[in-house]
């Protein structure tokens, strides 16, 4: 595997970008996309394209990898990235992205201009780009990337071929931890591993980023360090306070849930989503399918009353007690 820490100014980039895939082929998780795109560079020609998909499973990659494969040397000049979340007015589309459509492209048949988080441009700023996919057609390309692809208008979808990225897999994302724990010379545990994964639930980027920051404590990366460092309980923890709930025991849940806000760190949300994701595992013996249906409905709706503001400590500690209502 190749391994060559990139330098920026004399100081070390983050792992994310030090062990970017530079092809196609190298991308972990998305076979089939990469297999499409690579005829799309073998044929040196490609429409507009559309990624949508989760974040950390490639898109942005994949369209970095796509333009160095079809440009080689001449991608610096032929290669146009733009953040839409920073950017997302319609004076981009008509000043930049328009600038750069005009000239005609450097050793190359055309030019790629990259929109990452494009479902972050505002409505004016969609309708404005429409007219200049279709006007600047011979000179460039636009690669599109987004989380949810309804927010990108249809005329605009209707110009581009979707790609589709799905979450990345268990196997995927442990091959790669391990490669880079290897080439860092970390020991990597196997627990501390699947810790990685039970963080990141299929985001590589978040991955990477998690295993950097344990191994920044100590060359041998834990259990317990994976989840001191993403500021997550671990699945025991929650188990046992749901647990104690169901039991009707609500003070003692209530202490448990002291220690996740307090000594753990975790805002409301993250405890409701972690709760949510061990209640749907719990085993039928300990909670009935009909009982966690209803769970499910309570929790989604003070979900939402967090969202909306309400009190964490005050709508989490009401949670628990709900939870006692299905007392055995």
């Amino acid at each position: 595997m190749k391994a060559q820490p990139k330098q920026a100014q004399g100081i070390e980039l983050p792992w994310v970008e030090k062990y970017r895939p530079e092809r196609l082929s190298e991308i972990v998780g998305q076979r089939e996309i990469s297999k499409r795109l690579e005829s799309y560079a073998k044929n040196r020609n490609l429409p507009n394209l559309l990624f949508s998909g989760p974040a950390g499973v490639g898109k942005t990659t994949s369209a970095i990898a796509l333009a160095k494969e079809l440009f080689a040397q001449s991608f610096q000049q032929n290669f146009l990235e733009l953040n839409a979340s920073d950017t997302r007015g319609i004076d981009v589309v008509r000043g930049e992205i328009k600038d750069f459509s005009r000239t005609l492209a450097f050793d190359s048949g055309f030019k790629i201009i990259f929109l990452d988080e494009s479902d972050a441009l505002t409505a004016d700023a969609q309708q404005a780009l429409r007219r200049t996919m279709e006007k600047y057609t011979r000179t460039v390309r636009f690669v599109l990337s987004c989380n949810y692809s309804s927010k990108i208008i249809e005329p605009i979808q209707s110009r581009c071929v979707v790609f589709r990225f799905k979450p990345l897999s268990s196997k995927d994302v442990e091959e790669r931890l391990s490669e880079i724990a290897k080439a860092e010379g970390l020991h990597l545990e196997e627990k501390a591993l699947k810790a990685i994964y039970y963080v990141s639930q299929g985001d590589l980027r978040k991955g990477i980023n998690v295993l950097q920051a344990a191994s920044s404590m100590d060359s041998k990366v834990s259990e317990k360090s994976v989840f001191e460092v993403s500021s997550r309980a671990r699945p025991e923890e929650i188990k046992q306070m749901i647990g104690l709930a169901l039991k009707g025991e609500f003070l003692k849940a209530r202490e448990n849930l002291d220690a996740l806000l307090y000594e753990h760190g975790m805002s409301g949300e993250d405890v409701i989503l972690q709760l949510y994701r061990e209640l749907m595992e719990m085993p039928e013996e300990q909670i009935s399918s009909k009982a966690k249906i209803e769970l499910v409905d309570i929790v989604g709706e003070y979900n939402f009353r967090l969202v909306e503001g309400a009190s964490e400590r005050i709508q989490l500690e009401a949670l628990l007690a709900q939870f006692g209502k299905f007392k055995k």
